[in-house]
This record gives C-alpha cells, structure tokens and sequence, in this order.
C-alpha cells in the first residue's frame, strides 16, 4: 500500500511503514547516518546523528526508528535538527582518534563525507577528548583492527554475526563500551573466517584491510 509523504516541501509516494531513513535516502534527500543497515529489522540508533522534525511532533525524532504514514511531512535541517546532529557528532569526535592525513580512509570515510555535507568541523572542541589507548590489532594476516578510531556503529558486529562467525562484539557499558572479541583474544586467536564482511562495512579507518597499507604488497 502506498502513501503520500512530504519531505521538505516536495511530495514523494512511497510504501507504507518504510524506514523513513531510507525513504529519505533512495529519494536524493542526505540524512547523516553512521549505524543504520537496511537489511536489520531493529536498529541501532545509536550514532544519533539521523534526527529530523515531524510536523506534530514535539522533539525530533531518529530517521532509521520511524515508519512513514500517509500525509507525514518532514523537516530536515531545522535549527534544532541541526543542533542536535552537531552535538552527537561532536560526542562521537571525543573518542575518536583524528589521523586522518595517515588514515587508510580518508577521503573515503564516512565522517569525513558528514562533516562536509552538514559543515561540521572535524576537529570540535565541545566535550573533552577521551583518549582509549587501545594497542591495534594487526595479528590477522589480512585485517588490521584499530579500536581508537571505531565509532561503534556496530556495523561489524552485525555483519560478523550474519556472516556465521559472532567474533566480534560490544563489549562493556557506557563511556567503557567497545567493539572486541571474546575475551579480547587477537582476531589471529578466533575463529574469524576471513570473510572480510567487516572491513567492508567499517564507515571509518576502524577495520580495514592490510593490503591498503602505503606499500603494500599485492597478493
């Protein structure tokens, strides 16, 4: 069944109780995002950084957790919006590890490409920074795994699991909450089948793989 929606003034018919982050996106509109996946039922929600203003609502609202119904008429980048994306990313800069001239994915990463779209500035100063210090992982022969730079999208946890390994996963609460393996064994240490679903969906220099390494051989 399909409905009528409107999205910054311009009508689009779409199927009823679509994600609407997605109805935004495969209709030309940018909605900043860093953990949704189309195919998982439930998301995320966590990279806050999907907000927009429905009419009737009183807050905005996370794109990817809402359905669209007929005559829904939203709002992209009202002054709220804007703020509320600003600061969710500029929470996610204060444990993230800037290097980005040295990083596998610059130019090619999902921050970068947010920042310049809603002209937010990769180096904030709102929140403290939080230093991990986590030691990279580059045990595996294919995949270096670098925790100070994970957003935890959780992206890779997923595709881990849909995958059929469950290597990787969150690991402790709050400010403490990382993307590890069990028992933060090296990924060389698990049953990791080298499927490399993981370095493919990283959205920043995260996973990635050791071929893409300056001077890298070609296998």
């Amino acid at each position: 069944m399909l409905c009528t929606i409107i999205i910054e003034g311009k009508e689009i018919r779409v199927k009823s109780h679509s994600n609407l982050l997605w109805v935004s996106l495969d209709n030309g509109f940018f909605i900043p995002n860093l953990c949704s996946i189309m195919d998982k039922h439930q998301p995320y929600a966590s990279c806050r950084l999907c907000f927009v203003e429905i009419a009737g609502r009183p807050e905005p609202v996370t794109a990817c957790s809402e359905k669209v119904h007929d005559g829904m008429d939203i709002k992209l980048a009202s002054p709220k919006v804007t703020k509320l994306r600003q600061v969710a990313f500029d929470l996610l800069l204060s444990n993230h590890k800037l290097d980005c001239a040295h990083c596998v994915k610059n130019r090619n990463c999902e921050l970068q490409r947010i920042a310049r779209a809603e002209h937010f500035k990769l180096r904030g100063r709102r929140f403290n920074k939080i230093d991990l210090n986590l030691p990279p992982d580059d045990s595996h022969p294919l995949i270096n795994f670098d925790r100070n730079k994970c957003v935890l999208c959780g992206k890779c946890v997923w595709v881990c699991q849909k995958q059929g390994s469950s290597v990787l996963d969150f690991a402790y609460r709050g400010i403490k909450t990382i993307i590890s393996t069990f028992a933060d064994k090296p990924l060389s240490e698990t049953e990791c089948n080298s499927c490399l679903a993981c370095t493919s969906v990283c959205p920043v220099g995260a996973l990635y793989l050791k071929s893409l390494l300056p001077g890298a051989r070609a296998n």
